[in-house]
C-alpha cells in the first residue's frame, strides 16, 4: 500500500511518519514537497510507468502549485481521479472546506496541533481507508494480514 503526502512542511511530513510507524500503519509513504513535484510523480504513474499511490493526503498551502490545483488535476483525470484524496492542511475555514469538497476531495482534516493528534488522525485514517474501506483495485489492509501487525 502507498500514501502520497503532499506537504511542503518538513515537519508535519515527520508527523505522520512518526504516527504511522506508531499506529503500525504498514505503508510506503513516498512525500512531495510542493504541488508540482507531485503532480510530476503522479503523470508518471497515470502513465503506467510507475505504480501510483492507493490514498493522497494533500495540504491546501503549497509553494509552486496549490493544494487546490493539485486537487482539480487529480479529479479531472481518468486514471487519478479514482484515488482517495484527503486534504490534511492547518485552515479552519469553512471556504477552504467548501472549495475542496467541490472539487471532489474525498475527507477534509484539520491537523492536528501535537504528535498525539496525528497519532490519533493517522489511526482514524488507518480504521477507514485502510481497514473498513476497499480501495481501487481491491486494496485493502484486511486482506493483507502481514501488514496489520508488522511495524515500518
Amino acid at each position: 500500500m502507498r500514501i502520497l503526502l503532499v506537504e511542503d512542511s518538513p515537519s508535519d511530513a515527520r508527523l505522520v511518519q512518526e504516527a504511522a510507524k506508531e499506529v503500525l500503519l504498514r505503508v510506503d509513504i513516498r512525500v512531495a514537497h510542493d504541488g508540482v513535484e507531485a503532480m510530476d510523480w503522479l503523470r508518471e504513474t497515470e502513465s503506467g510507468r510507475e505504480y501510483g499511490p492507493d490514498l493522497i493526503l494533500l495540504d491546501l498551502h503549497l509553494p509552486k502549485m496549490s493544494g487546490r490545483e493539485v486537487l482539480a488535476e487529480i479529479k479531472g483525470s481518468p486514471r487519478l481521479k479514482q484515488i482517495p484524496v484527503i486534504v490534511m492542511t492547518s485552515s479552519h475555514s469553512e471556504q477552504d472546506v467548501a472549495d475542496v469538497y467541490a472539487l471532489n476531495a474525498n475527507s477534509y482534516i484539520a491537523k492536528p496541533a501535537d504528535l498525539g493528534g496525528f497519532i490519533h488522525t493517522i489511526e482514524a485514517i488507518k480504521e477507514f481507508w485502510f481497514l473498513t474501506a476497499t480501495l481501487p483495485d481491491g486494496h485493502s489492509f484486511a486482506k493483507a494480514e502481514s501488514l496489520q501487525t508488522a511495524p515500518v
